[in-house]
C-alpha cells in the first residue's frame, strides 16, 4: 500500500482528472491507490489529559489537561508546551528542564484522555464538523456522520489530507463512487486522527495551490497542528 505526496500528486491528478465536458464520470489515467492510515506516534493535543510521574520525586507527579494554547505549567519549572509533541518527546523536554533542578529527573508522561482523536469533513457534505473517532472510522462513515453527500457532491474525486510529519501533508485520492458501486470497496479506507474528508463539488486542478490556501485559511485549529505548510 502507497501514499501520494503532495508535490508528486499534481501531475497524476491533472491527468487524471481530464474527460470530455458534460459531467460524465471521470476516467482515471491510472488506478488510486488503497491507503490505510500510517502508523505513527500519538500527538499531544489540546484538551488532552495527561499524567505527568517523576520517579524519585512523587510529590512533583501531575494529572493536568493541556490548555487551548497547547501547554502546560508544571512546578518547579513553569510554562512547557506540550501539543505537537509525542508523550516521548515532552519526556524529553521534561527531563532537560527539569535536570537543572533535580539530582535525578527521570519522568514518564501517559495520556490518559484523547481529546485529539477527530476527523474533520468538510466540501460537499450535508454538516461539515468534527468526527470523533471510536475504533475504526472510514471515509463513508465520517461523511454519513457529517450528513452525508450533497447532489452536487464529486464521489469519484474525494480527498483524504493527512499530516505525516514531513514538511507537507499526504495527499489521498479516493473514489467513494467505486466503493458505493461495490467495484472497489477499498477505496473506503480507515482514517487516521487529525485527517481531514474534503467532498469536492468541481474538479480540483491545482491540487498543491488547493490544499495549501485550505489548510491556511479553513482548518479548524486543533487540525492545524504539525502540517507545516510551506510556500
Amino acid at each position: 500500500m502507497t501514499t501520494i505526496r503532495l508535490g508528486l500528486l499534481v501531475p497524476w491528478v491533472l491527468t487524471a482528472m481530464l474527460s470530455a465536458c458534460g459531467g460524465g464520470a471521470v476516467q482515471n489515467a491510472a488506478p488510486i491507490p488503497t491507503v490505510r492510515p500510517m502508523q505513527q506516534s500519538y500527538i499531544i493535543a489540546p484538551g488532552d489529559d495527561l499524567d505527568v510521574r517523576f520517579f524519585y520525586n512523587p510529590e512533583l507527579n501531575e494529572m493536568m489537561t493541556v490548555r487551548p494554547d497547547g501547554a502546560i505549567s508544571m512546578p518547579l519549572v513553569g510554562e512547557v508546551k506540550a501539543a505537537g509533541r509525542t508523550p516521548t518527546q515532552l519526556e524529553g523536554v521534561l527531563r532537560e528542564a527539569y535536570g537543572r533542578e533535580l539530582r535525578q529527573a527521570a519522568v514518564t508522561v501517559m495520556v490518559k484522555g484523547f481529546a485529539g482523536q477527530r476527523v474533520y469533513v468538510d466540501g460537499e457534505v450535508g454538516d461539515p464538523q468534527m468526527v470523533n473517532i471510536q475504533g475504526n472510522l472510514s471515509a463513508m462513515q465520517a461523511i454519513a456522520s457529517a450528513g452525508g453527500f450533497k447532489g452536487s457532491a464529486r464521489k469519484g474525486e474525494v480527498l483524504v489530507i493527512r499530516r505525516s510529519g514531513a514538511e507537507r501533508p499526504v495527499v489521498i485520492p479516493i473514489d467513494l463512487d467505486k466503493a458505493l458501486d461495490g467495484s472497489d470497496t477499498g477505496q473506503d479506507i480507515d482514517l487516521a486522527p487529525y485527517d481531514i474528508v474534503f467532498v469536492p463539488k468541481k474538479r480540483i486542478a491545482e491540487v498543491n495551490e488547493f490544499v495549501d490556501q485550505y489548510i491556511r485559511q479553513n482548518i479548524p485549529i486543533p487540525f492545524g497542528i504539525g502540517y507545516g505548510i510551506n510556500n
